[in-house]
């Protein structure tokens, strides 16, 4: 097996980039502005120094839940930011799953990204 990471970046495709923003910085703690220094503009989700990467951008959403599922960590707990994700306009599409390495909510974001709210062990 190769030592490199097997994902190195994501991309998240959003409908309107100033709401994502909102809501991502309202569920996550995050300091987001968009960028316009590439083809592109984006916004970037989190520091990119924290590990992978991510991204908002203006884009067409897969249908709801349909697409891949990004996993991002909770910047507090599980429960607290399960409620802000849906007092943001989220949708909380399970119940908390307990795995070895921590627990994860599956939901959706308003464009109907499949995310994963993820609180390490």
């Amino acid at each position: 097996m190769s030592e490199n990471p097997v994902v190195v970046w994501a991309e998240l495709p959003v409908i309107d980039l100033p709401k994502a923003i909102a809501f991502y910085s309202k569920v996550f703690s995050y300091d987001m502005s968009i960028d316009s220094s590439g083809p592109n503009p984006m916004a970037t989700l989190g520091a990119p120094a924290m590990g992978v990467g991510a991204h908002l951008y203006p884009g067409k959403p897969s249908a709801a839940g349909t697409g891949a599922t990004i996993h991002l960590a909770v910047p507090d707990t599980l429960e607290a930011t399960r409620d802000r994700c849906q007092a943001a306009g989220g949708k909380i599409i399970s119940d908390a799953i307990t795995i070895p390495p921590g627990r994860f909510i599956y939901a959706l974001d308003p464009d109907g990204n499949s995310l994963g709210l993820f609180e390490p062990a």
